[in-house]
């Protein structure tokens, strides 16, 4: 098949003039630039993101800080602060940290959704973490409206302040 100028298709393709489709790639013609203004860092400079853990019943916690304080147990008063968001668009629905307030609550007492009460269990004084709530261990077919809708999945960013 002829290609317009007598280039090759991937020459053609890039618009670049005949006498360089002839030509082997040669990087040096091309050099990265990671110094760049806006270039992206070496890979060994990108941040890791946390691994997300799936628990059986289908929770995923993301462990983003570890804290060095006391680890939360079912029958603990826990204070935290929290972000809710819907998982399907990212809109915030609730959040403890625009009120200025801590959000106090009895673990494991089903004061709260259940994803709550699995995902905050073993957490450590000062730590963060993102819980992944699948809507049934949210609010399931119901919602909470106007702001959750029927089967709606959550994001929780959640800090533990501390227990008693």
């Amino acid at each position: 098949m002829p290609f317009p100028y007598g280039g090759s298709p991937y020459a053609t393709a890039a618009g670049l003039p005949a006498a360089l489709s002839n030509q082997p790639y040669n990087p040096a013609l091309f050099p990265r630039r990671f110094d760049a203004p806006g270039a992206a860092p070496p890979v060994s400079q990108v941040p890791q993101v946390p691994p997300i853990r799936k628990t059986p019943s289908g929770l995923g916690i993301q462990d983003v800080a570890v804290g060095q304080g006391e680890e939360a147990r079912p029958g603990q008063r826990v204070s935290v602060h929290y972000r809710g968001t819907l998982l399907s668009d990212g809109s915030e629905f609730d959040s403890s940290l625009k009120r200025h307030e801590p959000f106090s609550f009895n673990l494991g007492a089903g004061e709260v959704i259940q994803g709550w009460d699995e995902g905050v269990a073993g957490m450590r004084i000062g730590g963060k973490r993102v819980l992944y709530v699948p809507a049934g261990l949210a609010y399931g077919k119901r919602g909470a409206p106007p702001d959750i809708p029927p089967n709606a999945a959550l994001r929780f960013e959640v800090q533990l302040l501390g227990t008693q």
